[in-house]
């Protein structure tokens, strides 16, 4: 058991900015992208691929192969989206459903622990491990949760798959698109019933997102004061300029930006135009999602991604707040509602790296949400990450050169 690196404070979608580097993407070094690349192009040491964020370091744990299953935290997406990102299964599991105990906390409402694994059948034995009330987090459900196994034969002729039209958004890759539709088909040629759908206030998310999660986050940060725990100044000249000095100190760019506009949407006189404001938008996000699972959809269907992982140096052209707007464009409306997710890789781009589909399911109905997941895992048959040259890289790396070894005189 472990730790991993992850963006500072999970305020990121690259996993660029932790206090200990950059993580990296192995599918960078995977054999299915260098082939892509061809023989003739040189990059640059610092051109390598992100690994999505901000639970990246979890991500690249798993498609690794350094280990069979990985944590993480989602509230707009840091679970799912650094998945897609690295070829592996993401999952979000329904509001309540498993404890926040221990997490740092961030958006207290959105807020839920992520699993990160290689298959879909792996998620839910890590469910099964996980799940159910916890005396210690009061939203946690009361009802005692019962472990599942997916069954290996599935039928989806009696399913009905929505597919939200506003989910066809700005940016959007052509694979992206492409990888979208083929979903679509594979339901539809298996005798599911396949129908767009609405969800109308879809587009206003992202804004409700983002007004909600820095208010939270000026709260959540303010116990970082440098009296109680973290980080402290050297600062001694007053107890205000110590706070001013750790604080400073203690957080990056982007965690500060956020702790700003949190701060700034919760002024009294800012407070009913944003914060309420913005409640009242995420009830009303809540409610499209119920009103089409209360039509008779079973699952939704949605990219994850608006295209697969970009460049560390085309990353950063961006700054991190456009990013995340960008990033979380299909993940964060999950988090406002409380409703299951998952993601499961789907397709290699032509560059060579993976496309995940992500699947919404309704509150608390995470075994069916899993099980379709699974039969769609069971027709695609995602292919491995090959790391065979980087591990013959290593091995080069490792072996001595027997001509620079300088023999010791014999006595």
């Amino acid at each position: 058991m472990g730790k991993t690196n992850l963006d500072e404070f999970a305020m990121g979608s690259g996993s660029i900015d932790g206090i200990f580097g950059p993580v990296k993407n192995p599918w960078g070094y995977s054999e299915q992208y260098r082939e892509r690349l061809g023989q003739d192009h040189k990059r640059e040491d610092s051109d390598w691929v992100i690994a999505g964020g901000s639970s990246g370091g979890s991500a690249v744990a798993v498609a690794s192969l350094t280990c069979f299953a990985s944590l993480g935290s989602d509230t707009g997406g840091s679970t799912r989206n650094p998945a897609a990102l690295c070829g592996i299964v993401g999952f979000k599991s329904s509001y309540g459903l498993l404890s926040r105990h221990g997490l740092v906390p961030l958006v207290n409402s959105m807020d839920v622990p992520g699993i990160m694994t290689r298959c879909v059948d792996d998620v839910s034995i890590v469910l099964g491990a996980l799940a159910g009330h916890d005396p210690k987090d009061s939203t946690t459900i009361q009802d005692p949760f019962e472990p599942f196994e997916l069954p290996d034969e599935i039928d989806v002729r009696n399913l009905c798959v929505g597919i939200p039209k506003e989910y066809h958004a700005p940016g959007l890759s052509t694979e992206g698109l492409k990888s979208w539709t083929k979903a679509a088909d594979l339901f539809e040629n298996a005798g599911a019933r396949v129908v767009e759908v609405s969800l109308p206030h879809t587009p206003y998310s992202i804004v409700c997102y983002h007004v909600l999660c820095t208010a939270e986050v000026a709260s959540n940060m303010a116990r970082f004061d440098g009296l109680e725990y973290g980080h402290r100044s050297e600062v001694e000249t007053s107890t205000e300029a110590l706070y001013a000095a750790t604080r400073h100190e203690g957080f990056n760019d982007a965690v500060r930006g956020r702790i700003l506009a949190g701060n700034y949407f919760l002024l009294k006189q800012n407070y009913d135009h944003y914060f309420i404001k913005a409640q009242r938008v995420r009830r009303l996000i809540a409610n499209d999602f119920l009103k089409v699972f209360g039509s008779g959809v079973d699952v939704l269907l949605t990219p994850t991604t608006l295209s697969d992982a970009a460049t560390y140096l085309e990353f950063i052209k961006e700054d991190n707040r456009t990013r995340s707007v960008q990033e979380d464009i299909f993940t964060q409306s999950v988090n406002l509602a409380g409703m299951p997710a998952v993601t499961v890789p789907t397709v290699l781009s032509r560059r060579g790296l993976p496309l995940g589909i992500q699947f919404i399911g309704q509150a608390f109905r995470d075994k069916q949400l899993l099980t379709v997941a699974k039969w769609f895992e069971q027709q695609i048959n995602f292919q491995c990450i090959n790391l065979q040259g980087l591990l013959n890289n290593c091995d080069e790396l490792h072996k001595p050169d027997i001509s620079k070894i300088v023999m010791a005189p014999t006595v």
